[in-house]
């Protein structure tokens, strides 16, 4: 897997843990832009199930995502004590529903695992590689294969 791959050529690794309905995930330091405090969304009509609707941030209209939905576990509640996390998929500002942050994990590339190959196709696109920590597993996000941005249609 090409985003495997890219993780092992970097010399040094830091990622942002947070947790997902009670799971550990993170995500490159550098795929993120800031961390927010969780603010009602407004809600789009049809949306996806996991799309939880759109919040203004800074006079962007972006996206937010239930990460928890996303992974098909169940859905997040959302409440004052959730954080979104802004990041951008292809250029684009989107915001990420989860639980907490935890800490920043500092790690060698050749600590990361392979995700394992297990009969679901959304788990090991989504998932790019496991980090032992802890005496826990992290796993690490695909973050463009978790969100994808549609094409605009004018």
């Amino acid at each position: 897997m090409q985003a495997q791959a890219e993780l092992r050529h970097a010399e040094h690794s830091e990622f942002v843990s947070f947790t997902v309905t009670g799971q550990a995930f993170c995500l490159q330091i550098k795929q993120i832009r800031e961390i927010r405090r969780w603010s009602p969304v407004t809600v789009l009509p049809h949306a996806p199930h996991d799309v939880l609707g759109v919040m203004n941030l800074r006079g962007a209209v972006i996206p937010i995502y239930d990460l928890s939905a996303r992974f098909g576990l169940e859905t997040t509640e959302a409440s004052e004590r959730n954080v979104v996390i802004v990041v951008a998929v292809q250029d684009k500002p989107v915001g990420l529903l989860a639980e907490s942050v935890s800490e920043i994990i500092s790690i060698n590339p050749d600590d990361i695992q392979e995700t394992p190959a297990v009969d679901s196709r959304n788990t090991m696109e989504f998932i790019q590689g496991i980090i032992s920590h802890d005496g826990g597993m992290v796993r690490i996000i695909n973050l463009e294969a978790v969100i994808s941005v549609p094409e605009q249609v004018f």
